[in-house]
Order: structure tokens, then C-alpha cells, then sequence
């Protein structure tokens, strides 16, 4: 089973946008099985009524240090120092894309995926947020399994679609996945349907214990 490396964010670019990134105070992680996870996620028919993807601003500098947020995973996610060129344009490094167990060197290779998609988030519960909490969805830095450098061609793939039309291709990596995907769902106040609900039941019968873990996204 495959486990993410955790991600080393600088402490100041969370406090620079404290209403897209920060947690409460008196927010605690909540940890639990996955099973547990589904059982706590709301069960509602989806509507893609209405979805842009220009809805969601999204690759922002919230630091203003000339990175922006696919800039920012791929520095952290490097398993080696990246090398960046000027305007923070990363040109190097070493990514392992958990989806299908490749290891990429260049960045050019690499999606950085929401790990619930944009229009599969506007479908659950995303359409009624405003705009700024939709940026903050977008651009979520606050926890590492909101978004995730893979192949291009897994990505790609994966499209808007949820568990119960698509699972990564390296068997091995998808009890991870359905973990990350309804941590990240828990953490937003998102909801699931019943295909999808289903899907994740049946993943997490073959998963044992496997364990999830995420804090609530500030309101």
C-alpha cells in the first residue's frame, strides 16, 4: 500500500490568506477509518447545473513569491531539490506520480490533480459556496492530499470523474486514493452520491483499517 510523503509548506503562506487557508483554532484533525470516513459523508444527487471551471479561480501566488500553487506542490512533492529558473519556473526535479507508479524528472510531464475535481466539487455542494471559497478549494495547500502531481496521462484520465467510474491504474495506490478522496471531501463539506457511495464501500471492504485523517477548511 502506498503512503504519501507528507508536504513541508512554509507556515507564512497560510497566514498571508488566513480565510482561504487557515483552521480554526479550536479545530482538531479528525482521525478515523475509512469505512468510518464514508459513513460521515452526506448522501445528495449531484447537478452540474450551471459549472464553469473559470468558477474556480485557481493557480494563485497567495504568498506573492513569484510561485503559484501547481509551482508550490511540485516543489514540495519533489523528492529531491528542484532546480527553478527565474518567474519560479520549475525546470527539474524528481516526482514519483502515486497513480501509476511512474517517476517523472520533468516537470512537463506532470498534472497537478484536484483530488476531487472542480466539477465533481460544483456537484457537490461547491455550487453554493462563494467565490472566494471556491478559490480556497482550488488552491488548497493546506492539506496534502487536496492536490497531488501525477502523470498527465493519469490525470488526464481520471477527468471529473469520481470512484465509481474511475480508480488508479496501480492497483496498489487505491485504498490510498479512496482515503485521500474522502478526506478531501470531509474536509470541504462535500457530499456523495449513491454510485459513488457505493464504490467507495466496496474499496474500502478490501482496505482493512485503513486509516483517514483531515481538518475541517475554514468557513
Amino acid at each position: 500500500m502506498i503512503t504519501k510523503t507528507a508536504r513541508g509548506f512554509a507556515a507564512a503562506a497560510l497566514t498571508l490568506m488566513p480565510l482561504l487557508f487557515a483552521t480554526p483554532a479550536h479545530a482538531q484533525a479528525d482521525a478515523l477509518t475509512l469505512s468510518d470516513g464514508i459513513q460521515l459523508l452526506p448522501l445528495a444527487a449531484e447537478s452540474r447545473d450551471g459549472y464553469q471551471r473559470t468558477k474556480f479561480k485557481h493557480w494563485v501566488d497567495a504568498d506573492r513569491d513569484s510561485c503559484n500553487t501547481r509551482a508550490e506542490v511540485l516543489i514540495a512533492e519533489s523528492r529531491v531539490p528542484v532546480t527553478i529558473d527565474s518567474g519560479c519556473k520549475i525546470v527539474a526535479g524528481e516526482w514519483y506520480s502515486y497513480y501509476d507508479g511512474v517517476t517523472l524528472t520533468a516537470p512537463g510531464g506532470l498534472d497537478i490533480d484536484h483530488m476531487v475535481p472542480l466539477a465533481e466539487a460544483w456537484d457537490s455542494g461547491a455550487s453554493q459556496w462563494t467565490a472566494a471559497r471556491r478559490e480556497a478549494y482550488a488552491n488548497d495547500l493546506g492539506a496534502e492530499r487536496s492536490l497531488v502531481a501525477v502523470t498527465a496521462k493519469s490525470n488526464r484520465s481520471k477527468s471529473d470523474q469520481d470512484p465509481s467510474t474511475w480508480l488508479p491504474p496501480l492497483a496498489d495506490a487505491r485504498c490510498t486514493y479512496a482515503a485521500d478522496w474522502v478526506s478531501t471531501k470531509l474536509r470541504w463539506g462535500l457530499t456523495v452520491d449513491a454510485p459513488e457511495a457505493d464504490a467507495l464501500a466496496g474499496l474500502a471492504a478490501d482496505c482493512g483499517e485503513q486509516p483517514i485523517e483531515y481538518e475541517p477548511a475554514a468557513e
